[in-house]
């Protein structure tokens, strides 16, 4: 008996959980995936496959290979590497690329860095720790602390390429991965200009919900749920997993629809992005909760910040945020009409001029 009456305690736990914790403003549905208390068997990362796969075209103009690199944790991370073909010999500058959070390089990630490659760069797009080719485990895991350092170890990668010089190396993170990129770049010295589109600070969302609304009452709760949560994936020796991301019920908000719009149709779908084809794990949250990663974001100073964001964007408050605690020199740049995800794949609205020129600017010879 007293075993069939934890089995009824423990349903109503992970009935009343469930309840609350989707109750917390979309990031669980948009970011996070929508969240339900069962495990869930997630695909291992593959080994990496030599076909094009990526959401956009090959270009003609660059010359593209795969490679590999470690973490300062010994985690196998994978890349694709974008070199201009008509480049004349000699070091060139170089560009690391990352994110969206819950993205693969296959996606927005690799069409910056292949567009950047055409305009005259080295660039890297590579899958974060425990997601897409790159190795980690248990899968589909987010840490502010290890994600942070795959920035630095895409700058190792890059700075062990014989036509890079490593006095020219710059950084561009989108979305959730434009925080990580920040924080990487406040402690990495080697790091001369960083780009920031229309991006999200993941502790300040998971810790204070969308606009700053969760209540002290409210993330106690929630803390007290993940909490729990890491019982329940120790007892079992796994992490549980929600459903898939982003498949929509009707009624979500408009930015969660973008969302869809973009991972799950053809325009950005890849199978194995985490928000097209999979879900986090419940307790990924638990490390952003308590970690602020821009707190050092002045530090940056003197290099360079350009931030860019749409203006119908709901994410632009970040940036704005971002901006304002940042040090000289600094730029935001606003761009007239667009949403959030436009800044993903839209390449008649990405700034692609204007990230040219400011790579160009501050990692000038």
């Amino acid at each position: 008996m007293k075993e069939d009456k934890n089995v009824e305690n423990s349903g109503k736990f992970a009935r009343s959980s469930r309840r609350s914790v989707l109750k917390f403003a979309g990031a669980s549905v948009a970011i996070l995936g929508a969240v339900s208390l069962f495990k869930r068997t997630e695909a291992k990362a593959s080994n990496m496959t030599d076909e094009w796969d990526k959401t956009f075209p090959k270009s003609e103009k660059v010359e593209h290979k795969k490679v590999s690199f470690k973490n300062r944790y010994g985690i196998t991370l994978a890349g694709d590497l974008y070199v201009p073909k008509d480049h004349a010999g000699g070091k060139l500058a170089a560009i690391a690329v990352s994110g969206p959070f819950g993205a693969v390089k296959e996606q927005s990630s690799g069409l910056y860095a292949q567009t950047m490659a055409e305009r005259g760069f080295v660039a890297l797009a590579f899958d974060p720790s425990y997601t897409g080719e790159s190795g980690g485990e248990p899968r589909n895991n987010a840490s502010p602390d290890i994600n942070t350092e795959d920035f630095s170890a895409a700058v190792d990668c890059l700075g062990m390429q014989p036509m890079v010089d490593r006095e020219r190396i710059g950084i561009i993170g989108i979305c959730g991965y434009g925080g990580l990129a920040l924080n990487a770049v406040a402690v990495d010295k080697r790091v001369k200009a960083v780009v920031a589109s229309t991006m999200y600070d993941m502790t300040r969302l998971m810790s204070k919900g969308y606009n700053d609304s969760m209540t002290l009452e409210q993330r106690t709760q929630r803390l007290e749920q993940l909490s729990q949560q890491r019982w329940q994936d120790a007892e079992r020796g796994s992490p549980a997993y929600g459903p898939v991301s982003l498949e929509l019920k009707g009624g979500e908000p408009q930015f969660v629809v973008d969302y869809a719009d973009y991972y799950k149709k053809p325009r950005g779908f890849h199978e194995r992005s985490v928000n097209s084809n999979g879900s986090w794990s419940l307790t990924s949250a638990f490390p952003f909760m308590n970690m602020p990663i821009l707190t050092y974001i002045a530090e940056i100073s003197p290099r360079p910040v350009l931030f860019i964001h749409g203006e119908k964007a709901h994410s632009r408050y970040f940036s704005e945020t971002a901006y304002a605690n940042a040090a000289e020199p600094k730029e935001l740049m606003i761009i007239p009409g667009a949403n959030h995800t436009d800044l993903y794949d839209q390449v008649d609205i990405i700034p692609f001029d204007k990230l040219q020129s400011f790579f160009e600017q501050h990692l000038a010879v």
